[in-house]
C-alpha cells in the first residue's frame, strides 16, 4: 500500500499536471525552527522548507515537502522528505472534509531509512461568523519504523482579527499505542497547545506563534517560532 500510494503521487504529479482544470504550485518557507507537534526537529534551529504541490478542480491533490532536520546526538539525519496524496470534498457552504495518506522519509545518515513511515489522516473543517474551526487526525501504523501505532488528535480554531489578520489556536494529542516500542519523554502521549498569528505582507506569508508541551524536554519546551513563506504558482 505504501508503494502504491508513492507511485499514485508520481504519476498524479506527472500526468494530472496538463489539465486545464488543475493548479501547481511551489512553496519556499524559512522557519526560525521546524518543530512537529511541539517539538523541535531541527535542534531549535532554522528550517529551510520547500513544497511542490498539484491541485486539481475535483479536490484531488498530491504533492511533496522537504525540510532540514537535526535529531542531535551521533544521528547525522539531515533531511526530511515526504509525500502525500489526498481528497478535499466541500460537503456543503460550511463543511469540508479533507482525507489522505502522507509517507514521511528521513536521509543522510546510514539507519536514516528506518525511520520512513506511513500516515493516514483526516481532516474536518467548518465555517461561520465566528471564523473556521476544525478536527483532524492522524494515524500510523508503523511510526517511525516500529511497527507500534501512533495517533494524533487536534481540535483548532482560527479567528479573523481584522481583515488579513488571524489567529488560529489548536490543542493536539499525540499518543502511542505500545509504550514498549515508543514514547515521549518515558510516557505513552504528550498535549501539545499552540497559538499563531498569521498575516500576509507584499505576497509573503508571515507567522509568529507561541507553543508548548506537557513535557519536560529541551527540544519540546515554551518556545516562540516565526516563519516566513512564498508561494508560486507555475
Amino acid at each position: 500500500m505504501i508503494k502504491t500510494s508513492i507511485a499514485l503521487l508520481t504519476a498524479g504529479m506527472l500526468t494530472l499536471s496538463s489539465h486545464a482544470n488543475a493548479d501547481i504550485s511551489s512553496t519556499v518557507k524559512l522557519a526560525s525552527d521546524y518543530t512537529f507537534n511541539g517539538v523541535s526537529q531541527t535542534q531549535d534551529k532554522p528550517a529551510l522548507q520547500a513544497s511542490l504541490d498539484y491541485a486539481n478542480d475535483n479536490g484531488l491533490y498530491a504533492g511533496t515537502w522537504a525540510s532540514n532536520v537535526d535529531f542531535g546526538g551521533a544521528d547525522d539525519t539531515n533531511l526530511e522528505w515526504d509525500f502525500y496524496l489526498g481528497k478535499y470534498y466541500q460537503l456543503n457552504e460550511k463543511i469540508g472534509v479533507d482525507v489522505g495518506i502522507a509517507y514521511y522519509t528521513y536521509h543522510g545518515d546510514s539507519a536514516s531509512s528506518d525511520y520512513k513511515y506511513p500516515e493516514a489522516y483526516a481532516k474536518f473543517s467548518s465555517t461561520s461568523k465566528l471564523g473556521t474551526s476544525e478536527f483532524n487526525l492522524w494515524y500510523s501504523w508503523d511510526y517511525f519504523g516500529l511497527d507500534v501505532g501512533h495517533t494524533i488528535a487536534m481540535v483548532a480554531h482560527t479567528f479573523e482579527v481584522a481583515p488579513n489578520h488571524n489567529v488560529r489556536v489548536s490543542f493536539d494529542r499525540s499518543i502511542s499505542d505500545d509504550s514498549a516500542k515508543w514514547t515521549w519523554d518515558g510516557k505513552s502521549g504528550y498535549n501539545h497547545y499552540r497559538v499563531a498569528y498569521n498575516t500576509t505582507w507584499k505576497k509573503f506569508d508571515l507567522e509568529l506563534a507561541l507553543e508548548d508541551t506537557s513535557m519536560n524536554l529541551d527540544t519540546a519546551d515554551t518556545r516562540v517560532v516565526f516563519s516566513v513563506s512564498r508561494t508560486f504558482n507555475l
